[in-house]
């Protein structure tokens, strides 16, 4: 395989934490009647059954990605992160979140110049 496919492979399982992290706040947000259906309940499982798709998306991608481009690529998920929050649960995009996405943005242009 050509070596694109496993950077691809490195956002997709970025993009795929993103979406559990929010998952797993929809989950946390709730009232449960036990603390046994607090943690077994299906935002919870299909969350950490996301963040494992996740690692094993990381752990085939760094195979082929240098080890020095794997945090850049997932420091996208702050980017993420921001933006399925907005949507999913309506949070305020605040000039400082825009200000610290937008750094991360930079860090990762000036990373690749």
């Amino acid at each position: 395989m050509r070596i694109e496919i496993y950077y691809i492979i490195l956002a997709l399982g970025t993009l795929i934490a993103s979406f559990s992290q929010v998952l797993l706040k929809k989950g946390a947000m709730k009232q449960y009647p036990s603390i046994i259906r607090e943690y077994l309940n299906p935002h919870v499982i299909i969350g950490y059954g996301m963040m494992v798709i996740s690692t094993m998306c990381t752990i085939i991608a760094y195979t082929k990605v240098a080890y020095k481009n794997g945090p850049v690529v997932e420091s996208t998920g702050f980017i993420y992160v921001m933006v399925l929050s907005f949507i999913f649960f309506k949070e305020k995009i605040t000039k400082r979140k825009l200000l610290g996405n937008f750094l991360i943005l930079v860090g990762i242009i000036v990373f690749y110049m």
